[in-house]
Order: C-alpha cells, then structure tokens, then sequence
C-alpha cells in the first residue's frame, strides 16, 4: 500500500512544482520583431536586428505578469541601407532624438487556450498610444515563447512626416509580429 500512497503524493505534488515556473530571462537569438506594410500596392517587410525585453510571466499568474520591450529603432533592416538611413531620418523615425520605441504592459489577461491580452503603452517619437496585442504562449520544458501580431496606424506616431505623411506612397497600417523567447528563471 506504500508505494500507491507514494505515487498519488507524487501525483499531487509534481504539477504544482511544475507549473510554478516564471519565464525572465530572453533569449535574444531566437527571439524576433518583424513588420509588415504596403509601399505603392506592394507588399514590403523587414525586422528590428536590436531590441531588449524585461519580462516577469508566470502561466499560472498571468494578471501579475510584467513585460517592457525596447527597440532599437535605427537597427531597422528593411532590406536595403539606403531604405535604412530614410526610415532612421527626422521625416521618419527621427532616431537621433527618438532612438528607442517602448511598449510597457499595465494589464495581463487570460483568454484560454493558451492565448493572453496584453494590454499596455506603445510610445515611438515620443508619441504614446494605449495599444491591447493579442498574443499566444507555448511553454516547452523550461522555455516558453510568446508569439502575436498586432496592427499600428503610423499616423498615430508621426511616423512619416511632410510628403510622407499621405497614405498614397506607403499605408498607414504597419502589421508587427514578434517572437519572444525566455527561459524560466531558477
């Protein structure tokens, strides 16, 4: 009879201790942020090469979890430098006195199935905008990985000034994807 009192203590314990991991630690190599957009009816991409995450995440606390991203908006690849050095300029980015986009969580909400709500503040150009980006998380042995997508409107952060600044040449709607992936913390 030990032995199957022993085995449901198991039972009983182990999921717990399981479950208890909190994702911190980024791991920046296989983590990404990648955009998506239209320039004169064609489709266009690229990706931001530098960018730190903070984050806090635990799957059985999601309304306490914490996340800020920073991106280094002059590493922006758009695939081509000439492309590069115009984004980073003052009709744009205007990286030399914005050099950092930031997105700070205030809220965490669980919708099931793996899939979360991650309410916060979007500030690019020193704009700030109330932004919610849906976005899922897997968890495998001790890394996890949030993915998701939402869409900005650049004309909320002046994001394309002067000429720019008409929807005709490049949309108003940028699609930003990410994958995120952290380590439990020990």
């Amino acid at each position: 009879m030990k032995p199957i009192i022993l085995a449901l203590t198991l039972a009983a314990v182990l999921p717990w201790s399981a479950r208890a991991a909190e994702y911190r630690q980024v791991q920046a190599d296989p983590s990404a942020i990648t955009f998506a957009y239209q320039q004169m009816g064609v489709a266009m991409d690229g990706k931001f090469r530098q960018f730190t995450a903070q984050l806090n995440f635990d799957p059985d606390r999601p309304e306490s979890a914490q996340a800020t991203v920073d991106v280094d908006l002059a590493s922006i690849d758009t695939g081509s430098a000439e492309s590069d050095q115009e984004v980073a300029s003052k009709t744009w980015f205007n990286t030399p006195a914005f050099p950092t986009a930031r997105f700070t969580t205030s809220r965490v909400k669980a919708l099931g199935d793996h899939r979360y709500e991650a309410a916060g503040q979007l500030t690019i150009k020193g704009k700030t905008q109330d932004v919610t980006i849906p976005a899922t998380f897997a968890a495998q042995g001790k890394t996890g990985i949030f993915a998701g997508q939402f869409t900005l409107r650049r004309a909320d952060f002046a994001i394309g000034e002067g000429p720019w600044a008409a929807f005709d040449g490049v949309a108003n709607e940028v699609r930003i994807q990410f994958r995120i992936t952290a380590r439990a913390g020990e």
